[in-house]
């Protein structure tokens, strides 16, 4: 697991890598998407791609676990190699510094704001600027998704 302590803006996240940030939960209906992620993860990390799931209970109640719980659910149910962060909070008074930044920038239909749901990705470029964002329902290997990757590799 990645600690998110002391990480407070995207540019420290990134680390040098275009990164996809993922609110993720273990018990959705979305969480199948884990193995459309990791395709993006194995496909695109050696041109200096990664995704960075984050683990997020504030979706009823979607993400229970303790962090091995999750990490060892993720690594045996779905393969997923790429890392995840501590458990965090991504919307209201409790809402992560990183996420308070996040959120502030919007989705293609201009809206920002909080995360609707389980599974909303940001798109970060290698120097840390958000690139786009796509919610919930928005496969991560849609055409969208994978055009913006490439445009920031």
């Amino acid at each position: 697991m990645v600690s998110l302590n002391g990480i407070t803006a995207p540019h420290e996240l990134a680390g040098g890598k275009a990164t996809l940030v993922v609110n993720v939960a273990s018990r959705c209906g979305l969480t199948p998407q884990y193995s459309a992620l990791e395709e993006l993860q194995r496909e695109y990390s050696g041109r200096g791609f990664t995704v960075i799931g984050v683990p997020c209970n504030q979706f009823a109640g979607q993400e229970p676990g303790t962090a091995e719980e999750i990490q060892s659910f993720c690594s045996t149910t779905y393969g997923v190699t790429f890392p995840l962060t501590e458990k965090i909070e991504v919307n209201g008074p409790n809402r992560h510094p990183l996420y308070a930044e996040l959120t502030t920038h919007p989705d293609a239909a201009g809206d920002a704001g909080d995360v609707q749901w389980n599974f909303e990705k940001f798109l970060l470029a290698p120097d840390g600027e958000v690139v786009a964002r796509f919610r919930p329902n928005t496969d991560p290997k849609a055409p969208e998704v994978v055009a913006a990757i490439e445009s920031v590799l």
